[in-house]
């Protein structure tokens, strides 16, 4: 991507960036704190940029990430590690978008990039307290196809009848052979997702729907603090500022947040 040249790197330069890159995060100038960050690609190469984010607060790595833009590369997206993005891809949830298309484009753009293996990240997100969630709120919008997907082992909608596996089956379903090739479904998007999840990360692909019933429960009972899973175009919620394309700068995010 980007070679280094021969100026020396500089720890003092590194920090000093580390400092301008939050401080403009905070200021909610999100397109500046992505252009410092290529700017020492471009000047000292990948591997400096790959120090200084490992030094960076997983919420500041995030609002770069959560800002992708599909017309142009990022740098961050393209050299960000596995256990960097699932540190910060826990974190999302606290940006309250309902209809998590940040976190989709987002996740789409790191894990299935040219030189990713997703099942790494997967892996990764599964590590971490809070990656089952954040898997959830990923497929949200599709949680009827995905239930189909777990009981059918097919996303061909003429199959999404039928009732759907109870907890006790889904658990004893992990180990059924594909019924579907991945190339089959090699979309760069949700389904390549879920097949990855039920062949490659069967635990993580169970926790992740378990996760996605306790919502809808959680939902049907009344409780403020769930995030339903909504059905597609089903006009529930209401578009909110980070899903017209603004930043939402760390100067918007909560103190609890902050300090994270």
């Amino acid at each position: 991507i980007h070679s280094p040249t021969n100026a020396p790197t500089s720890m003092s330069n590194h920090l000093a960036l580390i400092t301008k890159t939050t401080s403009l995060i905070a200021a909610g100038d999100i397109v500046g704190a992505e252009s410092a960050l290529a700017e020492l690609a471009d000047t000292e190469g990948d591997n400096a940029l790959m120090v200084v984010l490992d030094q960076l607060e997983p919420k500041d790595i995030l609002a770069v990430m959560r800002e992708y833009d599909d017309s142009k590369a990022s740098v961050v997206n393209l050299l960000v590690t596995p256990e960097q993005f699932a540190r910060a891809m826990v974190l999302e949830k606290q940006y309250k978008d309902l209809t998590h298309t940040h976190l989709r484009n987002m996740v789409n753009a790191v894990v299935f990039r040219d030189d990713a293996d997703p099942v790494e990240f997967l892996n990764a997100i599964g590590n971490l307290e809070g990656g089952a969630e954040a898997l959830a709120n990923y497929f949200a919008e599709k949680w009827s196809r995905l239930e189909a997907f777990a009981r059918t082992g097919t996303f061909d909608a003429t199959e999404d009848y039928g009732p759907t596996l109870s907890d006790d089956e889904l658990l004893a379903s992990g180990y059924v052979q594909p019924r579907v090739e991945l190339d089959e479904v090699a979309d760069g998007d949700w389904m390549q997702m879920a097949w990855l999840l039920r062949y490659e990360c069967r635990d993580l692909f169970i926790e992740t729907l378990l996760v996605l019933r306790a919502k809808a429960r959680a939902f049907d009972l009344g409780l403020d603090d769930a995030e339903e899973p909504a059905e597609e175009d089903d006009g529930k919620f209401e578009t909110s500022e980070t899903d017209r394309g603004k930043a939402t700068p760390a100067a918007r995010v909560s103190d609890e947040e902050s300090a994270i």
